[in-house]
C-alpha cells in the first residue's frame, strides 16, 4: 500500500467550507443538492453562509463536514485518475466518509447514517452531564493518574489518543472540571475544554449507540476488496461489513486511536497521505505522530486546483 485517504472528524467545520469548490465544480455542487434532498433541510446553506453557532451543533456539524469531503473527494475522483487510495481512515465521524470512499456505502446512505449519528449523540448528551478535555502535554499513564484523581468515583476516561501528549478525557460534568483544575499538578503544558455537547466516546453515550444499531440494520455495507479502511477503535482493517457495522457502534463508547492508526499505516509502508475535507487537523496529528511523513490538505479550491494541476 502507498497512498492513504484521510477524513477530518467533528470540530473541522468552519462556515464557507466547500462553496468555493461547489462554485467551481459541478460535480461539488452536485452532491450538495443531493445532500439537501437526503436531510430534508438547506444544508448547502448552512455550510456556505452559517451561523455559526447553528453550523458547531453536533447535528449540524456531522452531516455538513461528511458531505464536504465528499464533495472534495468526488472532485478529485471525476479529474484526478492518477490518484486513487489504497486504504482510507477517518477520524470518528471521518470513518464514514472513509467507508463512502471506499465504495463500501453509497453517499446518500452514509449520509442518513451520518445525520441518525449526530441526532442520537445529541439527544445522549442531553439525557447526561457530560464534557470533554484535550490534556496536552502528558503521557497516557499520566492521563490514566489525572482521571483516576479526578473522577472521584464519577466517570473520566481517556478516548480520544490523536497523537504523542495530546489525549482528550470524557466523563462527567464535575470530573471534567477537576481535570482541568489538576491538569498543571501532573506536568500538563494546559487542559482545554471542547466545545462539543457532551461526553463522547464514553459509556454515557449508549443510548446513541443503540439507536445507531438499528440504524445500521438497516443500512447496506459492503464488504471490504480493493481499498482497506482502518478502524479507530482497534487500528485494524475491518474484514467484512458485519465487522464495520460493529466498529461503527463502538466509535460511540469506546476510544479513539488514531495515533495507533496512523502508526499502522506508516508500519504497513503508505507513503502518500491526503488529508480530504475541511481544515488541516489531521495534517496536524500526523506531524506529531511523524514529522518525515508529509500530509497533502486539500480543504479549499487553490489546494484542489494545485493537485489537479499536478
Amino acid at each position: 500500500m502507498k497512498t492513504a485517504y484521510l477524513f477530518p472528524g467533528q470540530g473541522a467545520q468552519v462556515v464557507g467550507m466547500g462553496k468555493d469548490i461547489a462554485d467551481a465544480f459541478e460535480t461539488a455542487a452536485d452532491i450538495f443538492e443531493r445532500a439537501n434532498d437526503v436531510v430534508g433541510f438547506d444544508l448547502r446553506k448552512i455550510c456556505f453562509e452559517g451561523p455559526e453557532d447553528e453550523l458547531n451543533t453536533t447535528t449540524m456539524s456531522q452531516p455538513a463536514i461528511y458531505v464536504t469531503s465528499a464533495a472534495i473527494l468526488d472532485v478529485i475522483k471525476a479529474n484526478k485518475t492518477s490518484i486513487k487510495p489504497d486504504v482510507v481512515a477517518g477520524l470518528s465521524l471521518g470513518e464514514y466518509t472513509a467507508l463512502y470512499a471506499a465504495g463500501l456505502v453509497s453517499f446518500e446512505d452514509g449520509l442518513k447514517l451520518v445525520q441518525k449519528r449526530g441526532q442520537a449523540m445529541q439527544a445522549a448528551a442531553d439525557n447526561s452531564k457530560g464534557a470533554m478535555v484535550c490534556i496536552i502535554g502528558l503521557s497516557e499513564d499520566k492521563v490514566k493518574e489525572l482521571c483516576e484523581e479526578a473522577s472521584q468515583g464519577e466517570l473520566l476516561t481517556g478516548v480520544n489518543f490523536n497523537c504523542p501528549e495530546q489525549i482528550v478525557v470524557s466523563g462527567s460534568l464535575s470530573a471534567c472540571d477537576r481535570a482541568e483544575k489538576l491538569a498543571e499538578k501532573y506536568g500538563a503544558m494546559k487542559a482545554v475544554r471542547l466545545a462539543v455537547a457532551g461526553a463522547f466516546h464514553s459509556e454515557y453515550m449508549n443510548p446513541a449507540a443503540k439507536e445507531l444499531a438499528l440504524a445500521l440494520q438497516q443500512c447496506k455495507i459492503l464488504n471490504p476488496s480493493e481499498i482497506k479502511v482502518v478502524a479507530n477503535t482497534n487500528y485494524q482493517y475491518y474484514v467484512d461489513a458485519e465487522d464495520i457495522k460493529t466498529g461503527l457502534v463502538k466509535q460511540l463508547t469506546c476510544p479513539i486511536l488514531w495515533q495507533k492508526c496512523m502508526e499502522k499505516l506508516l508500519s504497513d509502508g503508505v507513503e502518500d497521505y491526503y488529508e480530504i475535507g475541511p481544515g488541516k487537523v489531521l495534517t496536524g496529528l500526523m506531524r506529531r505522530i511523524n514529522r518525515k511523513t508529509k500530509v497533502n490538505n486539500i480543504s479549499n479550491l487553490q489546494a484542489l486546483e494545485d493537485l489537479l494541476a499536478d
